[in-house]
């Protein structure tokens, strides 16, 4: 929505790891640097650990994408919470080998020919196992296995484990001492200080945007995000994304100090509570749902005016509505409970929207400062879904399914009205 806005190409501030939008400051110019040397030199095994939110995936998903596919040969696997015979099976999938057997010493038998035949074709061969903090003893144990496959030469698997500081406790363990003591590389990835900070949100809007800089941060937003992210791409991402949102709404180009304090504290919100569907994409799916289901309301609303212009009337008997008035309701009850909750709807929520939801919509946009027209547009159910927190929970005083109907009558209303949203 607001990315369209300002003219990016995509959004600049997603929370999936997306090489496209590396930015290297000098800790991750580091942790890339120790990456490619171990796989260059084939040094076996490596050990990237990091806060959550540092920027690892990231990392790797870039030091793979520089990997010449006629010299190299990559897996990745996401997924480590595997038994010791399953991460086998998950390793020679990703390899494209058998992996239909239960039998780790036939798994072992066809990754260890493919290696070596890897290894007389002078292919290197990286495996990465991110998350590796969730990995068992177990496990871990068959890791080391895999990793004992080498000529007298070399080794002919690089393993990368990846993983929260988590994962450095884990393998001092004194069962794991073994494995330990084979790590020849290690790298901790810290997060960025206030400079990089600065430069890394200007680079994402350039990539974004093509190179350009439609939208900026201004110094004293920049600190206040840095001091509440502590640096970690992850809290940057999600506080700027959230800045930018509001400037959609609010109608401007830079982002003020007490903008990213808002949108620092919506962030808040959702980190110690949990986010309604349990994700930034529920987020935009429920905004998306939001707006197309007021839409279909005013869908509604118009056909009922050129009924009443002709004298008729519409109504919905019990159990067959009009196509599109359940949803259509569903949008109303979310209006209605996002203006309850910012204190501008003492109503029932009827999912009918009436004279005092529309009245309420207009005390909203009076007290935002937006157009006053009592009609909930993009930018005035955008800053709505922000002020009321970003979060929808069931309310006991929503009517139930057949709730709001006449007395007797078994029929739904549905108000009449017209006009473009705002």
């Amino acid at each position: 929505m607001y990315w369209q806005h300002f003219g990016f190409i995509e959004p600049p501030f997603a929370l999936t790891p997306n090489p496209d939008f590396l930015f290297l400051s000098p800790h991750h110019q580091e942790a890339f640097a120790h990456l490619l040397y171990a796989i260059d030199t084939r040094a076996g095994f490596v050990e990237l650990s990091g806060e959550v939110g540092t920027g690892k995936t990231t990392i790797v998903r870039t030091v793979l994408n520089q990997l010449d596919p006629e010299t190299h040969r990559t897996a990745l696997i996401f997924n480590p919470t595997l038994s010791p015979v399953g991460l086998h099976q998950e390793i020679n999938r990703e390899f494209g080998l058998p992996c239909s057997s239960s039998e780790a010493h036939e798994l072992h038998q066809f990754l260890n020919a493919f290696l070596l035949e890897q290894n007389r074709a002078d292919r290197t061969v990286v495996l990465v196992i991110d998350e590796a903090q969730n990995l068992s003893p177990a496990v871990l144990e068959q890791v080391r296995l895999v990793s004992n496959l080498e000529t007298e030469h070399a080794k002919l698997i690089q393993i990368v484990l990846v993983g929260q500081p988590e994962l450095q406790t884990l393998l001092a363990r004194r069962e794991l001492r073994q494995l330990d003591q084979r790590i020849t590389v290690r790298y901790h990835l810290k997060p960025m200080d206030r400079e990089d900070v600065h430069d890394y949100i200007r680079h994402r809007i350039k990539v974004a945007s093509g190179g350009g800089e439609p939208v900026s941060f201004s110094p004293r937003a920049v600190i206040k995000i840095f001091r509440f992210s502590g640096g970690l791409p992850r809290l940057i991402n999600a506080v700027c994304d959230r800045a930018l949102l509001l400037a959609y709404t609010m109608e401007t180009r830079e982002i003020s100090p007490d903008m990213a304090t808002r949108a620092i504290r919506d962030v808040s919100r959702e980190e110690r509570g949990p986010v309604f569907l349990g994700s930034r994409v529920a987020i935009a799916v429920l905004a998306a749902i939001l707006v197309a289901s007021v839409g279909m309301t005013f869908l509604v609303k118009s056909t009922v005016a050129k009924w009443e212009q002709t004298g008729k009337t519409i109504t919905t008997r019990a159990g067959r509505p009009v196509a599109g008035q359940e949803e259509a309701a569903g949008g109303v009850k979310m209006l209605q409970q996002m203006l309850k909750r910012v204190g501008h709807y003492e109503g029932m929520q009827t999912g009918v929207f009436d004279g005092v939801t529309e009245n309420a919509v207009r005390s909203f946009q009076r007290a935002e400062g937006l157009e006053v027209d009592g009609l909930p547009g993009g930018k005035t159910l955008a800053r709505l879904y922000q002020r009321s927190g970003g979060k929808l929970t069931p309310d006991p005083s929503v009517v139930p399914a057949n709730g709001g109907r006449s007395a007797g009558s078994g029929e739904l209303p549905v108000k009449a009205g017209s006009g473009q949203s705002r």
